[in-house]
């Protein structure tokens, strides 16, 4: 696994050419894939040009962001499935074949099993379209009871229960976007990661939590970089990604106001240096 850099999750807007500069001056060894851009730069200048510009940085590539909203009404979802195909075939071009996406843990509209058979519906085809392309859809369950408290009805917001979603949209290559902060407020467990395949953990975020704050009272929105509060056991679950083989991109996600507010190249080295101390710190 390698320690990678999604610019927009620090609060960098910038394009493909800087954010490379930034995660190599920062010390990462990899950067999300801007798809849209890339795409652009395709077209103009073919995907080698692309793929030379990580090369010439020295960086791999990460994930890129799933180009549709299976959110949508029936009609946009099968519009922009339509446009699926051109982004995938890019992408295993590229050699970048992991696609995240998140999953509410609520419906205000439909029941578990309404809402589960909603979700294959929708995964499937995406899944299907991925799968020419050698690309691997990654699902992100949300861990927090703050965010489950006063909706209708409850729906997957664990480990498990995510796996169980992969296995029933049932294309072979849908497994989970893992975040250390949901595993932790999920009530997560060391040993949930051990148990999983490798092949199904398709991206991981990591960060901390607020200290002080109780497991069920932790706010989505408010996170710390990692390693800078201890709350989560982030040397634990690197050694458990280590100990089942994952070799993916392990993404700092810490909704800091703090790095946010940064210059660019200092919230990108400030981000990066934490992530390498709990890399040390986990002899991985």
């Amino acid at each position: 696994m390698f320690r990678n850099l999604s610019p927009g999750a620090i609060g960098i807007s910038a394009n493909l050419v800087e954010s490379l500069e930034l995660a190599k001056s920062a010390g990462f060894e990899g950067l999300d894939l801007p798809m849209g851009e890339a795409m652009r730069l395709a077209e103009e200048k073919g995907a080698d040009y692309v793929k030379e510009l990580y090369a010439n940085a020295g960086l791999r590539m990460g994930g890129w962001g799933l180009p549709v909203d299976w959110r949508a009404d029936e009609a946009e979802f099968q519009e922009q499935l339509k446009g699926l195909p051109k982004y995938a075939e890019l992408a295993q071009k590229l050699g970048c074949f992991r696609v995240p996406t998140w999953v509410l843990p609520f419906s205000d509209h439909l029941p578990f099993k309404e809402n589960f058979e909603w979700h294959v519906s929708r995964f499937r085809p995406i899944a299907e379209i991925l799968k020419d392309y050698g690309c691997w859809l990654g699902l992100e369950f949300i861990g927090p009871a703050t965010l489950r408290r006063g909706r209708k009805y409850e729906f997957i917001y664990t480990l498990p229960g995510m796996l169980e979603l992969a296995d029933a949209i049932g294309t072979g290559n849908v497994g989970l976007l893992l975040d250390s902060w949901h595993w932790y407020t999920s009530g997560g467990t060391i040993k949930q990661i051990t148990s999983t395949p490798a092949e199904k953990v398709v991206y991981v975020h990591i960060n901390d939590a607020p200290a002080g704050v109780p497991v069920d009272e932790q706010i989505d929105n408010v996170r710390c970089l990692p390693g800078e509060t201890g709350v989560i056991d982030l040397k634990g679950f690197l050694q458990a990604l280590k100990q089942i083989g994952y070799d993916g991109p392990v993404t700092p996600e810490p909704f800091s106001k703090r790095v946010n507010e940064m210059p660019a190249l200092e919230a990108a080295k400030t981000t990066g240096e934490a992530l390498l101390k709990v890399w040390r710190e986990a002899g991985v």
